[in-house]
């Protein structure tokens, strides 16, 4: 162990030109936006979703079927690249380009360890918030350009819902905020790993704030307008929503922005809720660089504990989307205004009594 504390320094050294590292950072978040979408695709919506309702899932691509989504993927770009004849043309290809670079910002700030970021910034939780709300801008585009009433239904509808469900989201993450006295987000993780009340530990703030957790969860499913708050994509009355028009690779964007961004808000959820990168009862200290937490070794570990709080958040994520029937418009609203927003309310109230009185 003192081996590998004693190469962190040496790592840390590595010191590239700015150009080399910002395309580092830019390639890696852009190998990961389609990797995250494949791992959650194939585990969940194929693997996850067969065994959940008696059904085989794909068999015949790779072993067992888990090369059948990138088979999908390869089609998709195989494919004819079609734009309507009344579309608008620029605003029509840009669009899904829109929701995927509000993909790739989500993950600039998800850290995988105390050094394993591409950027940490003291308004992490503000950046994230701000970022996840461009995508109902690409959506708007989509339904708008595509010169198709069904589509300019559902970029409406998309609208109306995800504008809705930013509020309580926002509100959800207010609680956690409150408790950990920061916005950077390594620094809630630190505040996970050093809480406690009284002489106990608890090293998750889900312990703590429970209730926003699950509001988060609803308002992330809304935000991803999966079901039961699907109605911007529901095929039986919108057949297929803002996509509608999209064929080849353009429509593969937009599924990749889906998935990846599911697997983001699972992050963030790992993040403010269950402690992301740290290990329960594991001491941490910023400043001593002899900590577990700063040594070589969990720049490896780190990642994987993250991961797996991912995945477990995920499973939580698809299996609503499996599980519950499509909400009516006025059902979606009225969940979000009379019940998630007050909430939310009074949890804040709540947390921020605590944290004068404790």
């Amino acid at each position: 162990m003192t081996g590998l504390l004693a190469a962190a320094p040496v790592l840390a050294g590595l010191d590239p030109p700015y150009w080399v590292e910002t395309l580092i950072k830019v390639g890696v978040v852009a190998l990961l936006i389609p990797t995250t979408a494949l791992i959650l695709g194939i585990v969940f919506l194929f693997k996850v979703m067969s065994w959940m309702q008696s059904r085989l899932g794909p068999q015949e691509a790779g072993p067992k079927g888990l090369l059948q989504l990138l088979a999908d993927g390869v089609k998709f770009i195989q494919k004819q690249d079609i734009v309507p004849d009344a579309a608008d043309r620029f605003v029509f290809k840009v669009a899904p380009m829109v929701v995927l670079i509000s993909t790739f910002l989500l993950y600039v700030i998800i850290p995988g360890s105390p050094n394993v970021v591409v950027e940490s910034l003291d308004t992490g939780v503000f950046f994230a918030l701000a970022m996840s709300s461009l995508s109902v801008i690409g959506i708007l585009m989509a339904g708008w350009a595509s010169a198709n009433k069904y589509a300019l239904m559902s970029g409406i509808r998309a609208a109306g819902q995800l504008i809705a469900y930013e509020l309580p989201m926002v509100l959800a993450v207010v609680g956690v905020v409150i408790q950990a006295g920061t916005l950077n987000l390594n620094g809630i993780i630190a505040a996970q790993a050093d809480f406690k009340i009284g002489p106990v530990p608890f090293p998750f703030f889900i312990l703590t704030q429970a209730p926003m957790f699950l509001v988060f969860l609803a308002a992330a499913q809304a935000e991803l307008t999966q079901p039961p708050f699907d109605m911007p994509v529901a095929e039986s009355e919108l057949v297929g929503g803002y996509q509608v028009e999209y064929s080849g690779f353009r429509f593969l964007f937009f599924f990749m922005g889906e998935f990846a961004t599911a697997f983001a808000f699972a992050a963030i959820a790992s993040v403010l809720f269950l402690g992301g990168w740290s290990i329960p009862f594991v001491t941490y200290d910023a400043a001593d660089p002899n900590n577990f937490y700063h040594s070589w070794v969990f720049w490896l570990i780190g990642p994987a504990v993250l991961f797996t709080k991912i995945m477990l958040v995920s499973f939580l994520i698809f299996w609503f989307r499996f599980t519950y029937p499509r909400l009516r418009e006025d059902q979606l609203q009225k969940i979000c205004w009379k019940y998630l927003i007050p909430i939310c309310l009074v949890w804040v109230s709540v947390t921020a009594i605590a944290k004068v009185v404790m």
